[in-house]
């Protein structure tokens, strides 16, 4: 690739399996020859580089990091764009705010994507992360995938809503082909998640302990993460263990989706997970936190199935969806549906090219 190819640089907190991870691997591959990257992990991790596609052009820069030094980090960040000279930084989520402050004074274009909070932010936004938010990005196109998000950034951080693009997710819906064959014996609910502890999976093990003492179930987890073993430990204390299987980390989930009978969505906070999209593609009904949003998402027969965020209301809706099959398949051809309409990946890759190139 020509050194006058435009440099990428992306900054992520984390460059570990993740929906932003993993959104970024389809850009840059349908990108392809018109940038090239670099890719700076605040916490070194970088798992989710297995993924990117052979051949293409990317460098890992390194820069030191210390945390809790955010004038030093910004005086070495500042540095690296100086030294770079990048043609777009594009930095992902309050864990790499300090690059936004390094590039305050509009060093280099800049791309920011807010996917949504962590735990901390669940009930409200943390004032002197609006306040910050609302100085260091407002030379920055902000992309926002949810109107949740899109609302948030207009109304609390009071961005220009010149500066504001509201891009939703979307997947690949080949990849994730409407879901065939009959339903598992017992029927299995799954869920595709990072374990971490914005997820709340404990709340959908609890959910799950309650559905085995109306019906028999399997229930499939499809992911890794810190909280791994603690979960594993509560499925063994609920006495679910022997239904509860963990998958951990897989690089292609779909042919995990095409085994479920109904997916799972146990978080306390999203905006609009690739999880969710992925099983509408696979044509399944979901039970769902009415986290961000999610409700909006799904088609309109879904929306019982969309409930408060505590373990009782779950394990109720997948109880719901359990007990009559036929309405749960007949949401599910509805959620594959309205994918096919709002949410395929090729208009979310043309909406994202042209905010990159500085056309959108």
């Amino acid at each position: 690739m020509s050194a006058d190819t435009r440099l990428m640089l992306s900054v992520f907190p984390s460059f570990v399996v993740g929906g932003a991870q993993v959104r970024f691997v389809r850009l840059a591959e349908s990108l392809g020859d018109a940038w090239r990257h670099a890719i700076i992990a605040m916490d070194g991790a970088t798992a989710c580089a297995e993924r990117l596609p052979p051949g293409l052009d990317v460098t890992y820069p390194v820069v030191a990091v210390r945390k809790g030094d955010t004038v030093g980090n910004v005086r070495r960040f500042r540095a690296l764009l100086r030294t770079l000279r990048p043609d777009l930084l594009v930095t992902h989520n309050w864990g790499s705010i300090e690059w936004a402050m390094a590039n305050i004074t509009g060093l280099v274009r800049h791309v920011h994507i807010e996917d949504g909070f962590g735990p901390e932010e669940r009930a409200r936004q943390i004032g002197r992360r609006v306040w910050t938010r609302r100085l260091v990005l407002r030379r920055a196109t902000v992309v926002l995938p949810s109107r949740t998000l899109e609302r948030i950034a207009a109304e609390v951080w009071r961005l220009p809503r010149g500066r504001i693009r509201y891009v939703p997710n979307g997947i690949d819906l080949a990849r994730y082909a409407a879901r065939q064959g009959k339903r598992g014996d017992p029927p299995v609910i799954g869920t595709v998640a990072a374990l971490r502890p914005e997820k709340n999976l404990a709340r959908l093990i609890g959910a799950f302990a309650r559905v085995l003492e109306r019906r028999p179930a399997r229930l499939a987890i499809v992911g890794d993460g810190p909280e791994r073993a603690a979960l594993e430990a509560l499925a063994r204390n609920r006495g679910v263990a022997g239904a509860v299987t963990f998958h951990g980390q897989q690089a292609d989930p779909a042919p995990f989706y095409q085994g479920f009978d109904l997916f799972a969505l146990s978080s306390d906070t999203e905006q609009m997970p690739l999880s969710v999209l992925e099983a509408m593609g696979t044509g399944l009904a979901v039970a769902a936190t009415d986290v961000g949003d999610v409700r909006a998402m799904l088609a309109p027969e879904n929306a019982p199935l969309v409930v408060e965020r505590d373990e009782s209301s779950l394990a109720a809706a997948i109880l719901a969806a359990l007990a009559n099959p036929e309405a749960c398949d007949a949401m599910g051809r509805a959620n594959r549906r309205r994918a096919e309409q709002e949410f395929d990946a090729a208009t979310m890759i043309e909406r994202y090219g042209a905010i990159f190139a500085g056309t959108g």
